[in-house]
């Protein structure tokens, strides 16, 4: 076998095993796509903590706030 026919080999067998693997990843076996229930009240908790989160300070004043280009 010459050495350009076994480089080529060698070559595909790592781009489809690439291949392969990025196609695992995208499209992941059945058995894991299961999602757990959620806990009651969950949805609460949850809507609770993101308006925490995103609310802001409402006692802060942000009118005059900083220059976006600095003079030099």
């Amino acid at each position: 076998m010459s050495p350009r026919i076994l480089i080529a080999l060698v070559v595909a067998g790592i781009v489809g095993f690439g291949a392969g693997m990025m196609f695992w990843v995208v499209v992941p076996p059945d058995a894991t796509t299961e999602t757990p229930a959620a806990a009651p009240g969950a949805g609460a908790a949850r809507q609770e903590h993101r308006e925490r989160f995103f609310g802001g300070d409402p006692d802060r004043d942000v009118r005059g706030g900083q220059e976006m280009k600095p003079r030099w």
